[in-house]
């Protein structure tokens, strides 16, 4: 197997030169770097990522905390970043919590012992007086406990804004908004104000129900749903704070004979692809996931650039009209 003094013998080079190619650290001329590449490709020389991780105190992969991986939009979430890492030469440590905090404390030490490069935590509950990570950046995705380095969401309040209007737009005017979140620290649960300051500016008659349905109690939802249609029989337009939830509504509306949209629209929230798979295609409010993908690898590649990143970054939302409304 080649060396590292095998390819700085091959390229003619210094094996300190070879070094600072490997690890791009100071001054390299183009035509050290081209000796250098075709050296080890004539030898098939593939670095010691270990050793290199050694040597700069930190490894090329990123810690990624998710709470549900199950969940469509932290899927779709996770398949963004991993195909952008790949982009700025990192890998993905992928971490799944099932939303339990002592997991999440559990998964930042474990992200410390392997020297990761950094970390994105997804909609954590972790206390960050109580860890020490060191100088390992933190990007928070939809979090709003104090904590990282910085935190990015999309307008949560806007989204429920745009659902509520729509829904008004197209003659809806008992409108109901199904909260399946219920922890106040993430961003999410703005998307309640909006929805309720768009029904107040318009004088539209309006109802929030709240009630945990995430990850594993999503298994209580379907008669949650239907106890909702019948209580409310009025209701002719809702508004539920993610896709899932919608489309376990929708699923409740066959059983109880509810035409949609003639009887009942409905609009959901996040986007992921699973929306256009309900039955019919679900209206719903757009997340750009990608570009939260996008914003969270480029914020990590800034700060070990010693480039400044901005403490929080807040991305717009759209509406996707399909046949629910």
């Amino acid at each position: 197997m080649p060396t590292i003094k095998d390819v700085a013998r091959e390229a003619g080079l210094a094996v300190g030169t070879v070094s600072r190619v490997l690890n791009n650290r100071g001054y390299i001329s183009d035509s050290a770097r081209k000796k250098v590449k075709e050296a080890m490709e004539r030898l098939d020389y593939q670095p010691n990522e270990m050793a290199r991780s050694l040597q700069k105190k930190t490894t090329s992969t990123i810690g990624v905390i998710v709470p549900h991986i199950e969940h469509p939009y932290f899927s779709t979430l996770i398949s963004f970043l991993e195909k952008e890492s790949h982009k700025h030469g990192q890998k993905i440590y992928l971490l799944n919590s099932m939303g339990i905090t002592d997991k999440e404390s559990e998964f930042l030490e474990l992200c410390r012992r392997n020297q990761v490069s950094g970390i994105i935590l997804c909609n954590g509950n972790i206390d960050f007086s109580e860890t020490a990570l060191g100088e390992i950046p933190i990007i928070n995705i939809e979090r709003k406990k104090e904590g990282g380095h910085a935190c990015i969401s999309c307008d949560n309040e806007m989204g429920g804004r745009l659902a509520a209007e729509h829904l008004i737009e197209q003659g809806c005017r008992n409108l109901l908004h199904i909260n399946g979140i219920t922890e106040n620290e993430i961003p999410a649960i703005d998307r309640e104000k909006g929805f309720v300051c768009a029904c107040e500016s318009a004088g539209i008659s309006y109802r929030v129900i709240k009630k945990q349905l995430y990850g594993y109690q999503l298994k209580n939802a379907d008669d949650f749903m239907i106890s909702l249609l019948e209580k409310y029989p009025e209701t002719d337009g809702i508004f539920t704070s993610d896709d899932i939830l919608a489309a376990k509504l929708i699923q409740a509306c066959y059983r109880k004979n509810i035409r949609i949209p003639d009887q009942l629209k409905i609009i959901g929230f996040d986007d992921t692809p699973f929306a256009m798979w309900t039955t019919p295609p679900l209206t719903t409010i757009h997340q750009p996931i990608q570009k939260i993908a996008e914003q969270a690898l480029q914020m990590l590649a800034d700060y070990h650039n010693n480039r400044q990143i901005p403490a929080n970054v807040v991305l717009p939302v759209s509406l996707t009209v399909r046949e629910t409304t």
